[in-house]
């Protein structure tokens, strides 16, 4: 299983970017899939996540700014970024947890299992 995260680049403040990411692999069902970040010198942090089936939570810093939604045919995750500020600036990860391959099914030993993107770079000038 790998995820794909793209979409970050560079915005100003007030603008809007729109992270994806993508898990490939013999999936047979994600659980919850959501977006972390972490700026320079500071700790990994909870942006947004979304459960399978579609309830949502938000870091208290992003509500009403930031939308996750999910695709679950398509094992899919966007993060819909609007109003960004500065403080936004960080590397955002994806994260699938509770990943269940088809391999695990078919094995009958559907051990789930939590995976993380490659990151993508947003940067937020002021």
């Amino acid at each position: 299983v790998q995820l794909q995260a793209y979409g970050g680049g560079v915005v100003q403040a007030g603008g809007s970017l729109r992270l994806s990411c993508a898990a490939s692999g013999r999936i047979h069902s994600i659980n919850n899939m959501g977006w972390y970040r972490q700026a320079p010198g500071k700790q990994r942090e909870l942006v947004a996540i979304i459960t399978r089936g579609g309830r949502t939570n938000y870091a208290d810093s992003v509500k009403g700014r930031f939308t996750i939604s999910r695709d679950n045919a398509k094992n899919t995750v966007h993060l819909q970024m609007n109003s960004l500020k500065p403080e936004d600036a960080a590397v955002y990860y994806c994260k699938a947890e509770g990943v269940i391959t088809v391999a695990g099914v078919m094995n009958d030993r559907p051990t789930p299992y939590d995976y993380w993107g490659q990151g993508t770079l947003v940067t937020v000038s002021s």
